[in-house]
């Protein structure tokens, strides 16, 4: 009996992303990868049940109606959360090495974030992106938080050519390491106000060149501040901003 309590604990914290329609009796074929990690590592078996869900359909309680080396197939049973629009900011930001890009990716998935928008600057330490991992680590990152959704991933772009398409009624907070109003201030002087969509800009870590931040600064969307006196690493600054933003302008004002 404790045996059998133990694997059921087990499979209730077992969430997987599945990019495909989730209704009841639908049965879902999982990728290999997904397979492997059902049965190899959680050690799961046919009659167990799990999370599941794509962004699209809700979280929905699926039981794992076949499990072979390699194979698995699920049968959702019933919506456990109905889908939520994402309401999290963008955030855009200049890749660095890869591990902390990683970790920026995986924190700013569980902060909230709706879009990840890889950008480059002058100083930008790389010039390459890597969408696919990206995602992986975004969807693994949703899974672990509890999100419904997986933010977007958008393809690397300068930021001269962004700003130049940028749609004027998202408000840009523009993260300057040179200096602006305190971040909490200036968030805190913004709550009356319409509300509206938002995106967060930082740096990378040559920081902003002059021509960038005096750019920047004389968009009419945008909103520089400062994240302190301290200077932060990419990561650092992306996790400050968005808790932040989040804190004063969005969900964690709201609690579960």
């Amino acid at each position: 009996m404790a045996a059998e309590k133990k694997q059921a604990a087990k499979a209730s914290r077992v969430r997987l992303f599945v990019d495909a329609p989730i209704a009841a009796d639908l049965e879902l074929k999982l990728e290999s990868a997904q397979s492997h990690y059902i049965g190899t590592v959680m050690r799961l078996a046919p009659g167990d049940t799990l999370s599941i869900f794509n962004g699209r359909d809700g979280e929905w309680r699926a039981a794992i109606a076949g499990l072979k080396r390699g194979a698995c197939t699920l049968k959702p049973e019933a919506q456990a959360r109905p889908q939520q629009a994402s309401s999290g900011p963008w955030l855009l930001f200049a890749p660095v090495k890869s591990s902390r890009t990683e970790l920026l990716i995986e924190k700013a998935t569980e902060l909230g974030v709706s879009a990840l928008w890889p950008v480059t600057t002058q100083y930008s330490q790389s010039k390459l992106a890597k969408p696919e991992r990206y995602r992986a680590h975004a969807v693994e990152a949703a899974e672990q938080c509890g999100r419904l959704d997986v933010p977007k991933i958008q393809p690397l772009a300068a930021l001269t050519a962004v700003l130049e398409e940028w749609p004027t009624d998202r408000r840009l907070l523009f993260c300057d390491e040179a200096g602006g109003p305190p971040v909490l201030e200036a968030l805190e002087a913004l709550v009356a106000g319409p509300p509206g969509p938002w995106a967060i800009l930082i740096g990378p870590e040559g920081g902003f060149s002059a021509e960038e931040r005096a750019d920047i600064r004389t968009r009419r969307f945008s909103v520089p501040v400062s994240l302190g006196p301290r200077t932060l690493r990419a990561e650092t600054a992306a996790v400050a901003a968005l808790s932040l933003w989040q804190a004063v302008l969005g969900d964690l004002r709201l609690g579960n």
